[in-house]
């Protein structure tokens, strides 16, 4: 294994255990390519799970075109969904368990069929969906100021903070995903909005390429397991002592709230 993608994996598995962010990676380790942050990430998820923790899904992260050109990728990245950092709609979450989080408004889904092949169809794909419900994905960075580029967050876990399931189950054939809109609102206040088609032009799409993506890893994705399908607008900071309500056509509102 390459010494200087250990070093990177230990420079991010430090930082997410002291809740102190580091410089952006570049500055440290020079230029990365997307496959070694990905090497980087494997590393910590093997220590993560090894010291007992345990994925219950992957996420789905840059799936706005506007945020791939920011970055200057054409593609999404991928990260794990962590047992330990799901919460339940309406929950007080204490901020101090993040570094610099923000949120956004995502659907998700759970699967009730292994998906194996990497070209596996659309129509596949809807058929091995149990439910889809909403979400709020908590994205933290270990990265300084949030100066992120391609290596920073697919090493950094795609940036994952945490997240929030929705009480709404609905079949995916009863939803128009590219059409639904969604809000985000802080104590009331629409501080963010969306529609379905910011997600790669519907969370189906965003949902497809992750399963053609782990498949061809050989890491397919597996029944019970949940997939945060990209955000449906911009994100926003995340501060104590407020409330955010996430509304998606469809779904009943979803709340989280952040504590001291």
């Amino acid at each position: 294994m390459n010494d200087t993608i250990a070093r990177i994996a230990d420079a991010i598995f430090q930082a997410r255990t002291d809740l102190r962010q580091v410089a952006p990676l570049a500055q440290s380790f020079g230029e990365i390519s997307a496959d070694d942050a990905y090497r980087a990430q494997d590393l910590n998820t093997e220590r993560w799970l090894a010291g007992g923790r345990r994925v219950v899904g992957k996420k789905i992260g840059l799936t706005s075109k506007a945020v791939q050109a920011q970055l200057g990728v054409n593609s999404p990245d991928y990260g794990m969904l962590w047992s330990d950092t799901a919460f339940d709609d309406g929950d007080v979450v204490p901020v101090g368990r993040f570094m610099q989080p923000k949120v956004e408004v995502e659907i998700a889904f759970v699967l009730k069929r292994n998906l194996n092949t990497s070209d596996c169809s659309i129509a596949e794909l809807i058929g091995a969906i149990d439910f889809a419900v909403p979400a709020i994905e908590i994205v933290d960075s270990a990265i300084a100021d949030w100066k992120i580029t391609l290596a920073d967050t697919i090493a950094d876990n795609a940036s994952g903070g945490g997240f929030v399931l929705g009480n709404s189950p609905r079949s995916v054939s009863d939803l128009d995903l590219r059409l639904c809109g969604a809000l985000l609102t802080c104590n009331g206040v629409v501080v963010s909005s969306g529609l379905g088609a910011a997600c790669l032009g519907n969370p189906l799409n965003a949902a497809l390429w992750l399963v053609r993506r782990m498949a061809e890893l050989g890491r397919p994705l597996q029944a019970g397991e949940i997939v945060l399908s990209g955000a449906l607008g911009p994100m926003h900071a995340a501060t104590a002592g407020n409330t955010y309500t996430a509304e998606i056509n469809g779904f009943a509102p979803l709340h989280l709230a952040f504590g001291a």
